[in-house]
């Protein structure tokens, strides 16, 4: 049966190359156009040794996108199996297919499976005055990111797609300028993470130049999915926010001022900032930041889910049930893009200049990474990596991964197909017995049409 089901596989795989040789053609921006992939491949799931939808299964999927204009939908239909019954298990010549990836326990867990079907659903770009977006993404901010910047809904890929849910609507759109909204909603299934930002301009309707753009912002986050834990109540974050655009040259300069002031729990904390882009290729940012106990600035950030079980210190910081302190310190940014986005590099590191902290993650610097390029830059080559490390005290500590997320992906592109080499490590502290979570595997993806 391994034999068959291999030379079936193998059949598809070519009929797929031949198909797509066939219907890959261009299709105007705002015309209707369908897409379909195969994925084949490994990955490795986590769990407990004697759960048989833990460990190495190989994989094909079905990978369908349509789009119209400003519209578009992508399906994730992927069938995790072995050739040789469940992990852990005697060894038989039998299929088995992983079933919690299709079968619910309850309803709730339903909703997880069958809404994570979906890659994305979305209307418009963020910036647009309608931006709708429902699936995975990987840097929903609102305002600039005080409180929630680059937050990711796809860490737990490839054990567990959340369906989250980004929507913006702007007044202008209406022809009345004045207010806007932006919200995010982490997983649409649990409706844990929540958040959103309510922004007027007040001046819009001035002729008062710079004034005449400022924006003033309201922003509140929680997370009622700590609740899950041995947590009591969820972790609330709101604040208040002012932006004012100061400097505007096509294509050569831009700046954009802005100040905040959050709430976490009992805590407080304020920060003034400037960020923007040189000849659109360099951007920028700097901040100076006053911070009481335990705040903790972009507390919804790149890495937030995937510490969601182990930030028992951070929360405790933010209900005020850690000792008092306060900090006076920095962010600096600095990144690049050009050749239309397709090469994205960015580098954000924080320290304290004076505190009363404790807390090694509070006390320490912690800088966050991120590497990205897209098809054609090298030929046949793509990539992304995230690096975000806490508690720095040296050089051999920045280079370790211990209090490091990392994540890395390169896709070699021959062909019609994608091989993709996938990495993921993560210390947690919490995770018994080893705190070492490591996830790796090798995939392909064939385009069908």
């Amino acid at each position: 049966m391994t034999f068959v089901f291999k030379r079936c596989a193998l059949a598809l795989a070519l009929f797929s190359l031949a198909v797509g040789s066939v219907f890959a053609q261009g299709t105007p921006a705002n015309a209707f156009a369908f897409k379909m992939g195969l994925d084949l491949g490994a990955q490795t799931f986590t769990g407990a040794t004697t759960d048989p939808d833990a460990g190495s299964f190989e994989f094909l999927g079905l990978s369908p996108d349509i789009s119209f204009g400003k519209f578009g939908i992508g399906l994730d239909l992927t069938i995790n199996y072995t050739l040789n019954g469940p992990p852990g298990a005697p060894v038989s010549n039998t299929i088995y297919i992983r079933k919690s990836d299709w079968v619910p326990t309850d309803f709730q867990d339903f909703l997880k499976i069958y809404l994570g079907k979906f890659a994305y659903v979305r209307w418009g770009e963020k910036g647009d005055p309608l931006f709708l977006k429902f699936g995975s993404f990987r840097d929903a901010t609102l305002g600039d990111g005080f409180i929630m910047g680059g937050y990711n809904n796809a860490l737990f890929l490839p054990n567990d797609r959340h369906l989250g849910l980004q929507a913006d609507l702007d007044g202008g759109l209406f022809k009345f300028p004045f207010v806007g909204i932006e919200t995010v909603i982490g997983n649409v299934a649990d409706m844990d993470v929540l958040g959103g930002r309510l922004y007027v301009r007040p001046l819009v309707s001035t002729q008062i130049p710079i004034l005449n753009n400022l924006e003033v912002g309201f922003t509140g986050v929680f997370d009622t999915g700590l609740n899950a834990t041995t947590l009591a109540t969820p972790a609330t974050v709101f604040g208040a926010d002012v932006q004012l655009p100061v400097l505007y040259v096509k294509d050569v300069a831009s700046m954009l001022a802005f100040t905040d002031v959050g709430f976490e729990g009992k805590s407080t904390g304020g920060m003034l900032g400037v960020g923007g882009k040189l000849f659109n290729v360099i951007s920028y940012g700097a901040q100076l930041r006053l911070l009481g106990a335990g705040f903790q600035p972009g507390y919804f950030g790149v890495t937030y889910d995937d510490y969601a079980t182990g930030r028992g210190a951070e929360y405790l910081a933010l209900q005020g049930a850690l000792p008092g302190g306060f900090t006076f310190g920095w962010e600096a940014s600095l990144g690049t893009s050009f050749l239309n986005d397709k090469f994205v590099f960015l580098v954000k590191l924080d320290s304290p200049f004076v505190t009363s902290e404790t807390d090694p993650a509070l006390t320490l610097p912690h800088l966050v990474g991120v590497l990205s390029m897209a098809e054609g830059v090298i030929p046949g080559i793509t990539f992304d990596f995230i690096y975000d490390k806490t508690q720095i005290n040296s050089f051999a500590s920045l280079v370790s991964a211990k209090n490091a997320l990392i994540k890395a992906q390169v896709n070699f592109l021959t062909g019609g197909a994608v091989i993709s080499f996938v990495y993921n490590i993560t210390y947690d502290p919490t995770h018994t017995p080893d705190p070492w979570v490591v996830q790796s595997g090798l995939q392909s993806s064939i385009p069908l049409f």
